[in-house]
């Protein structure tokens, strides 16, 4: 009797080109989570109002938007490995760029900075998760994209440990004097504030640097070792006809804008969650823990997910998770005190599945098109940029802070998160929509 042979996930043959690429998961996700906690470093350092502060997710989201189609059509014309080169590229110059962008004090070169830098995750997330799964088999290619993924949230808990612990920490603009209140930032001269500013953004341009070095580090290895070939599966496809194609059909467009928002609602809550623990007199390196929490509940409910999408179909287990969303989000704006942080960072738990759940449902069935389909999903990601945007002018509408009006019994830090609850309404009806009729059709 013959044994059959098994199909290995990873052929030795592949396993250092493996290793590499799947680093860069950790590394994008590194940067993604340390950033969320630097709007709020940015503000106190450089005295923001809160819609000045959320540019920083504009500039960083924006760069999505604006290199995911060229992304995508410079693998389709190249190579996946060009194209990791390229991201690499412009995630080290971006980051590099922190140092000078420190030296002159300048936010806008900050935000030009995270833009570049950006440019060059876009090229990553939309290259190296089909070269994963080039990598080997078609029998095990979605093992080897689930074990790169893993990844990804590994480098996101260090990203926000890193903000917490050497960033916000270390901010002499977020200390407070004796009365544990007042900022002793806003009590200094004009000559004193200037010189904390200059060693604040020192502070926070350091961890970039090193960043920079290390991606640029990756740079060089992936360019001297020998890649795999990964032959495009199919035909090129020509843009402007998929692009037909795709937007006819309501399953992908409507998610699309499904994709748009729910993860602006996520990197709202994800935001703004330090203010709103400032609200409570929690500082910022305290306010990071809450951050972690809500990635540790993202990371359980993406594992009961898993589960769950064996057994529910995956728009109507997306309707129940958007359902649940908005229950938790009204926890965070009505209930009172520190169970309203509690509530917030509960969200989490429910925006788990939504980015891979969606991304899968709009791009079932589009063969070729799936390649521009995952570019435009990847661009939907400007949500994260204009949503913060929009939360913070709600923030300034009163005044500078945060409780200056009332709406409803409830301060304008826990009413700007009806924004988040509209986002998560949206993603509901989606997820009702496919259940209910984009699958029937199918």
């Amino acid at each position: 009797m013959s044994e059959q042979k098994k199909i290995p996930v990873v052929s030795m043959q592949l396993l250092i080109p493996f290793i590499l690429i799947t680093s860069l998961f950790a590394l994008w996700g590194f940067a993604n989570d340390m950033t969320n906690p630097m709007v709020r470093g940015f503000q106190k350092v450089l005295e923001l109002t809160n819609k000045q502060a959320s540019l920083v997710q504009l500039a960083f989201y924006g760069g999505y938007f604006t290199m995911a189609i060229p992304a995508a059509l410079f693998v389709n014309k190249y190579s996946y490995k060009s194209g990791v080169l390229i991201g690499l590229a412009l995630y080290s110059i971006g980051a590099l760029l922190f140092y000078p962008a420190a030296s002159w004090e300048s936010y806008g070169f900050f935000l030009a900075a995270l833009y570049i830098l950006t440019f060059g995750l876009a090229f990553l997330e939309t290259t190296a998760n089909p070269y994963i799964l080039a990598m080997g088999a078609e029998e095990t290619a979605t093992q080897r994209l689930t074990f790169a993924q893993m990844f990804n949230p590994m480098g996101s808990i260090a990203g926000l440990l890193i903000a917490q612990n050497f960033v916000l920490g270390s901010l002499q603009s977020d200390n407070l004097a004796e009365d544990g209140i007042t900022p002793i930032y806003d009590t200094l001269s004009e000559t004193a504030k200037a010189a904390v500013r200059s060693s604040d953004l020192q502070v926070i341009r350091n961890p970039y640097v090193v960043l920079g070095l290390v991606v640029a580090l990756f740079f060089v290895l992936i360019a001297v070792v020998k890649m795999p070939k990964s032959a495009h599966h199919g035909a090129k496809v020509k843009f402007v006809d998929s692009v037909k194609r795709l937007w006819k059909q309501p399953k992908f467009s409507f998610g699309v804008i499904s994709q748009g928002v729910y993860v602006g609602a996520q990197i709202m809550c994800w935001t703004y969650v330090y203010q709103y623990a400032e609200t409570l007199g929690i500082d910022s390196q305290t306010a990071v823990m809450y951050g972690l929490a809500g990635y540790v509940f993202s990371l359980i409910g993406r594992a009961a997910g898993t589960v769950l999408l064996s057994k529910i179909n995956s728009g109507k287990l997306l309707m129940i998770f958007g359902l649940c969303g908005m229950t938790t989000v009204l926890g965070a704006i009505f209930l009172p005190g520190m169970m309203g942080i509690y509530s917030l960072v509960a969200t989490s738990l429910f925006f788990s599945i939504m980015f891979p759940t969606i991304y899968g449902i709009a791009l079932d069935g589009q063969g070729e098109d799936a390649k521009f389909g995952s570019s435009f999903l990847v661009m939907s990601i400007v949500g994260g940029a204009l949503m913060p945007l929009i939360q913070g002018s709600i923030l300034d509408f009163g005044g500078p802070g945060y409780e200056d009006t009332m709406f409803l019994g409830v301060s304008e830090m826990r009413y700007s998160f009806f924004l988040s609850f509209v986002c998560l309404l949206i993603v509901a009806i989606y997820g009702r929509k496919v259940y209910t009729k984009y699958t029937k059709e199918a």
